[in-house]
């Protein structure tokens, strides 16, 4: 799998709880990829695309580097993700 649904990607990642809310937060205008907002949630993100997400508690900066074919556990999104926010002290 080269690309992924921005949503079910989203979804996956266990970013938000439902599918639905994903392409929602995405049509509201509060993801970036590279950069350049983004408000298809049928746009295809692919390994090294990094996402800006402008959620409720905050912004979180992930970079995509893998994919998953379903929804797993909390442990399972590890290989998706590489969380790029700067540890606040």
């Amino acid at each position: 799998m080269e690309r992924q649904r921005l949503d079910k990607w989203l979804w996956h990642a266990r970013v938000v709880r439902a599918r639905s809310t994903a392409a929602a937060l995405v049509e509201s205008g509060h993801v970036r990829i590279n950069g350049a907002r983004e408000t298809s949630p049928g746009h295809g993100v692919k390994a090294g695309d990094v996402l800006t997400i402008a959620l409720d508690r905050g912004v979180r900066v992930l970079k995509v580097i893998g994919f998953a074919e379903r929804r797993g556990d909390a442990a399972s999104v590890t290989g998706l993700y590489a969380d790029l926010e700067v540890p606040r002290e």
